[in-house]
C-alpha cells in the first residue's frame, strides 16, 4: 500500500480482514470501534484501536488523519433513510487533520431493482428500500464532504458478501422457505477475501471520483446461492413458495433480497484496480468458506 498508515472507521468482519492484510505489508494499521472487545484480535495483531461511538457525537474522538488512508466500513444505523454514523463522523474531522484518500463501502442496492439489465457504475441510483436508501445518502455526504475538503474519494459498491463465518446457516438449519427460483431476482456476491483485497487495491489505484462494482462476475439467484450450500452441506434443500406466498411469509428484508434483480458488471473494477479474484466463481468460494 502506497500510504505509511490505514485508519479504518469500522472493526468489523471487513475491516478485520482489511487490518490484517494491511499490516502484512508493513502497514501501521489503527481501527476505531465501540466495542473493543470484538477487536481483541486485531489488539493482539499490534493494531492500534481507538474507542469510538458514531452515534454520539461527544463519544467520537478528534483524530488526526494526515497522510494516511481512510476506509469507512461502519455500517448504518437501522431506521430512516440517513446515515447519520457519516455525518458525526465528518462533521468530527477538524480542518487541517483530513486523510489522503477515502474509500467508502457502500452497496448495489443502491441501484435498486434493475430487472435483468446489465448494470454498470454508469447507472442513476435509484434505491428502493430504506436500507439502500441510508447508503445512498453516506455516498453523497461523503461526496459532498470530500469535495468541499479537497479529498479524493472512491466509493466500493459491494455485492452480498460471504466467506467463512458469513454463511447463513441459521437461516438454513431452520428451514426458512426461499422464493421459487423461477421468479426470483437476479443476485451477484464477492468473497470476504476478495473483497479486503480490493478495498487495498482502491486505496492504491483508485482516483478521485471512482466508483466500483465490487462482485465476481457471476450472477445467478439468492434461491441458487442457498441450494449451492445446502448440497455441498449434505442437507435437504429448502422448501421453496411462489411469489404470492413469500410476501407473506418472509420479512421485507427478506423479500426485498429475493425479488430485486440486479446484473452487477464488475469490469471497471477488474480492469483498473488490477484484480485477479480468488474466488471468481460461488462454487469456488463457497467450498473454501465451508471446509
Amino acid at each position: 500500500m502506497i500510504y505509511p498508515k490505514l485508519y479504518i472507521i469500522g472493526c468489523g468482519d471487513t475491516g478485520s480482514r482489511v487490518a490484517r492484510l494491511a499490516m502484512e505489508e508493513g502497514v501501521k494499521v489503527a481501527a476505531m470501534s465501540r466495542n473493543m472487545s470484538k477487536c481483541a484480535s486485531l489488539q493482539e495483531s499490534a493494531a492500534e484501536m481507538i474507542r469510538g461511538d458514531l452515534d454520539d457525537t461527544l463519544a467520537i474522538p478528534r483524530i488526526d488523519m494526515r497522510g494516511a488512508a481512510l476506509l469507512y466500513s461502519a455500517p448504518p444505523p437501522g431506521g430512516g433513510i440517513r446515515d447519520t454514523r457519516v455525518s458525526n463522523f465528518l462533521d468530527s474531522i477538524q480542518v487541517g487533520n483530513e486523510p489522503a484518500k477515502i474509500v467508502y463501502i457502500s452497496t448495489t442496492s443502491v441501484y435498486g431493482d434493475c430487472g435483468d439489465e446489465l448494470v454498470t457504475e454508469e447507472r442513476p441510483a435509484n434505491a428502493g428500500n430504506h436500507t439502500a436508501k441510508r447508503r445512498l445518502d453516506a455516498e453523497e455526504s461523503f461526496t459532498e464532504w470530500a469535495k468541499m475538503r479537497g479529498v479524493p474519494l472512491v466509493i466500493l459498491r459491494v455485492a452480498g458478501i460471504y466467506g467463512p463465518g458469513r454463511i447463513p446457516m441459521d437461516r438454513i438449519l431452520a428451514g426458512h422457505p426461499l422464493l421459487d427460483e423461477t421468479e426470483a431476482g437476479f443476485s451477484n456476491r464477492i468473497h470476504a477475501d476478495d473483497l479486503a483485497r480490493i478495498c487495498l487495491a482502491a486505496i492504491d489505484r483508485g482516483d478521485d471520483g471512482d466508483i466500483f462494482n465490487v462482485c465476481d462476475g457471476e450472477t445467478s439467484t439468492m434461491t441458487a446461492y442457498f441450494n449451492a450450500i445446502t448440497d455441498l452441506l449434505g442437507l435437504p434443500r429448502l422448501p421453496q413458495v411462489p411469489l404470492s406466498e413469500a410476501r407473506r411469509v418472509m420479512t421485507p428484508l427478506m423479500f426485498g433480497y429475493m425479488t430485486e434483480s440486479r446484473r452487477i458488471d464488475n469490469s471497471k473494477m477488474l480492469a483498473k484496480l488490477g484484480i485477479r479474484l480468488l474466488y471468481p466463481t460461488m462454487a469456488d468460494g463457497l467450498k473454501a468458506s465451508l471446509q
